[in-house]
C-alpha cells in the first residue's frame, strides 16, 4: 500500500513566507547603522549579509520540507541572493494560490545574476586573474629555500600557484624581498600573475624553552622489518677549531681535531668505544676541504670526549677526542593524570621528578610566551598543547603559574617540547591581534604585499587596528583577510567581516588547524560549513587552508581522505597549500582535482554534468537485465 503524504497548504506557506521576508527586513533595520561604513565595493553584499543573518535566526526546517513537497525552492541556496530567493517563491506561491500582491517595500539588493557576479568580481579582485580552466585558486606556502632558489619560485608558478604565501613567523624583510623578487622575475618569464600574500604571526601562544637533555649524538643507521641495513648512518666530521656546516643532511655531526681530520683518506677504518661502552666503527667515504664523511652500520651514541683511532695508517696508534656536541632537545612526557605546572615566567621548564619508589617529587613545568593570558583563564577552563595532541584542565591558578591536570594523551605518554601550540577555547582571553612584532613586519608587508593576512584575529576591532596601521602607514593599501582560528573568531565573524568590508578587498581564511583544537575536531566540519555559507553571503571569498594533501607534500603520497578533502576545497575560492619536499607534486594534484571538481559543483549547487555511467544500464531486451 502506498502511503501519500497530506499536500501542504500553499495559502499557509504563503502567510508563512511573507512574514519571514518581514522578520528579515525589521532585523536588517536594526543593524542599518553598521553599514554606512562599508566600502561602494561591498555595499549590496552587506546588505545580502545582514538579509541572510535575519534568515538564519530560526529553524527553517520544517518550512523546507512543506515547500519541497510542492516542488518549489526549498531556500537551500539562498545565500547569495536571499530576498530574490524569498521573492521568487512567494510569486510561485501566488500563483499557485491566485492571491494578487504588490511589490515589497523593501526590494532586493541583490538578484540572481548579481549574487554570483559579485563573488567572482571580488574573488578576481583578491586573487588576480584566473588560470584558464580553473576558477579556484592554488595558494602555497614558501619555504626558506625560495629566498635563494629562483628555480622553485619558476617552476610553482609555471605549475599553476596563484598566490605566494610568505609566512612572517619565520624568515626577515631581507628573505622575504628576495622571494618577492623571485616571484616578480617568475611572471615575466612566463607571463602570468601571482598574488603576494604576507601572514602576520599574530599572539600565537606557545610553550617555553625546556631544559635540554644530555649532550649526546646518536648514529642509528636505516634497517629493514628482518633488521638488515638499508641505509648507513652518516656523520659528518668537521674542523673543531672552524666547523662547518655539513653539505647535505648529516645523521650526526663531529667536531674533531683539524690536523688529524686532515689526514684522513678515503677507505679508512675509525673504531671507538661509545658512550655506551660498546665497540663501534666509522668507515671515511669522502674528504673535503671542510670536512669529511664517514658511515656506520650499528647503532652508537656518543658525546663529547668520546677517543676515536685510526685502526690503519701513517700512525695507527694515533687518537683524537671527539669536541662538544650538542645537547639534545628538551623533552617531558606526560600521562593521563598528571600534573602540569604552567608559570608565567619563560624559565626553561623541566619533566617531573621521583623519587626511588616512584612517587612525584615535582611536577612537570614549562613556561608559555604570553603570560598575561593566564590572567583570564579560570578553574575549570579545558587547555590543549600541540595542536590538540594533549589536553588537560585548569584545576588551580596562582599568580606566578596554573596547575594542570592531563586529561588526553597517549596511552604511553604523550611528547611535550618548546615552542608547541597553546590553546584555550573556553577562556576569554583578550588579546590584540597585533603583536610589536606584527607591527615591525608590517612596515614591510604594507608597502609589498598584495593581501595582508591577520591572524588570530578575534573581534572587530582588531580589524580596526590593522585598518589604521595600514592608512598610517601610507605606503600600500594590501587586501585584508580575516584567518578563523578561534572559536571567539568564529563567534564574532559577522561583526568582523562587516569590519573588513570597510576596505575595498577582503577576504577568509579557514585555519583549520587551531581552529579544529579550539572548537572540537568532531566539529569541525561543522563549524567550516557555516563559515562557507556567511562569507557566501556576503560575496567575500574564502581560502580552505591546513594540512590540504600535506601527506602527499611531505612524503610523496597522499592519503585517500586527502584527496576527498582537496576536493571539498572546491567549494572555496582559493586552496592553500603548506610547504614540503614534494610540493610541485602536490600543486600538480590540486590542480587536476579542482579541473575536474569545477565541472561538477559550485559551492553547495551540485552541477549536471552529462554522466559516462548515464549511458552505461543496458536497453530493455538487450539481454543483460535479469527478468
Amino acid at each position: 500500500m502506498v502511503v501519500v503524504s497530506p499536500r501542504p497548504d500553499a495559502g499557509r506557506l504563503l502567510g508563512d513566507l511573507c512574514a519571514l521576508r518581514g522578520e528579515i527586513a525589521d532585523h536588517s533595520d536594526r543593524a542599518m547603522a553598521r553599514l554606512q561604513a562599508v566600502h561602494a565595493n561591498h555595499e549590496a553584499s552587506a546588505h545580502n549579509l545582514l538579509h541572510y543573518l535575519g534568515l538564519r535566526r530560526r529553524d527553517l526546517r520544517p518550512l523546507q520540507l512543506d515547500l519541497a513537497a510542492l516542488g518549489l525552492s526549498s531556500l537551500g541556496r539562498a545565500e547569495p541572493h536571499v530576498l530574490a530567493t524569498i521573492d521568487s517563491v512567494v510569486e510561485a506561491l501566488r500563483r499557485i494560490t491566485g492571491h494578487e500582491g504588490s511589490p515589497p517595500d523593501l526590494p532586493p539588493p541583490v538578484d540572481f545574476d548579481a549574487g554570483q557576479r559579485l563573488l567572482a568580481e571580488h574573488r578576481d579582485a583578491l586573487f588576480g586573474p584566473p588560470s584558464p580552466g580553473r576558477g579556484v585558486r592554488i595558494m602555497v606556502t614558501m619555504p626558506s629555500e625560495a629566498a635563494h632558489d629562483y628555480a622553485l619560485v619558476h617552476d610553482l608558478v609555471e605549475r599553476g600557484m596563484d598566490c605566494m604565501r610568505i609566512n612572517c613567523a619565520h624568515d626577515d624583510p631581507a628573505a622575504w624581498l628576495r622571494m618577492i623578487e623571485h616571484l616578480r622575475h617568475a611572471e615575466r618569464a612566463l607571463e602570468r600573475s601571482c598574488r603576494v600574500v604576507m601572514d602576520l604571526a599574530g599572539p600565537k601562544l606557545r610553550t617555553g624553552p625546556v631544559q635540554p637533555g644530555p649532550a649526546i649524538v646518536r648514529l642509528h643507521p636505516d634497517r629493514d622489518i628482518c633488521g638488515l641495513v638499508t641505509a648507513p648512518a652518516r656523520a659528518w666530521l668537521t674542523p673543531a677549531e672552524n666547523p662547518a656546516p655539513p653539505p647535505s643532511p648529516a645523521d650526526a655531526c663531529l667536531p674533531i681535531d683539524g690536523e688529524w681530520l686532515a689526514d684522513l683518506k678515503v677507505g679508512e677504518h675509525l673504531r671507538f668505544e661509545d658512550a655506551r661502552g660498546s665497540d663501534r666503527s666509522l668507515w671515511v667515504v669522502e674528504t673535503g676541504p671542510q670536512g669529511c664523511w664517514a658511515e656506520a652500520t650499528k647503532t652508537a651514541y656518543v658525546v663529547a670526549g668520546t677517543q676515536i683511532r685510526r685502526e690503519h695508517g701513517r700512525d695507527a696508534s694515533r687518537t683524537t677526542s671527539v669536541g662538544p656536541v650538542p645537547p639534545t632537545e628538551g623533552v617531558m612526557i606526560l600521562h593521563v593524570g598528571d600534573a602540569l605546572l604552567v608559570h608565567r615566567s619563560l624559565e626553561p621548564g623541566s619533566p617531573a621528578t621521583s623519587d626511588s619508589a616512584g612517587r612525584t617529587l615535582t611536577p612537570a613545568s614549562i613556561g608559555c610566551t604570553i603570560p598575561a593570558v593566564f590572567d583570564e583563564v579560570r578553574q575549570g577552563d579545558p587547555i590543549w598543547f600541540d595542536d590538540g595532541s594533549i589536553g588537560g584542565v585548569v584545576e588551580e591558578v596562582t599568580h606566578d603559574h596554573s596547575l594542570v591536570r592531563i586529561t588526553h594523551a597517549r596511552p604511553d605518554g604523550s611528547k611535550l617540547r618548546a615552542s608547541k601550540g597553546i590553546n584555550l577555547p573556553e577562556s576569554s582571553l583578550r588579546l590584540p591581534a597585533l603583536t610589536s612584532k606584527d607591527l615591525e613586519d608590517l612596515t614591510f608587508v604594507a608597502a609589498h604585499a598584495d593581501i595582508v593576512e591577520l591572524s588570530f584575529a578575534n573581534h572587530a576591532s582588531d580589524i580596526d587596528m590593522l585598518q589604521q596601521e595600514i592608512a598610517r602607514l601610507g605606503t600600500g593599501e594590501p587586501a585584508i583577510v580575516i584567518k578563523v582560528e578561534t572559536r571567539c573568531g568564529f563567534d564574532h565573524l559577522p561583526d568582523m567581516l562587516l569590519a573588513a568590508m570597510r576596505s575595498p578587498r577582503c577576504g577568509v581564511m579557514i585555519a583549520r588547524g587551531d581552529l579544529a583544537v579550539e572548537c572540537g575536531f568532531e566539529r569541525l566540519a561543522e563549524v567550516q560549513e557555516e563559515i562557507l555559507w556567511i562569507c557566501e553571503a556576503a560575496h567575500v571569498p574564502v581560502i580552505w587552508a591546513t594540512q590540504v594533501l600535506e601527506t602527499l607534500a611531505k612524503e610523496g603520497m597522499p592519503s585517500r581522505a586527502e584527496i576527498t578533502d582537496a576536493a571539498m576545497g572546491h567549494r572555496a575560492e582559493c586552496v592553500m597549500l603548506n610547504k614540503g619536499p614534494h610540493i610541485m607534486t602536490a600543486v600538480k594534484v590540486l590542480d587536476d582535482i579542482l579541473r575536474r571538481m569545477q565541472a561538477h559543483q559550485t559551492k553547495k549547487r551540485a552541477m549536471l554534468r552529462e554522466l559516462r555511467l548515464a549511458h552505461t544500464l543496458p536497453e530493455e531486451g538487450d539481454g543483460d537485465i535479469a527478468s
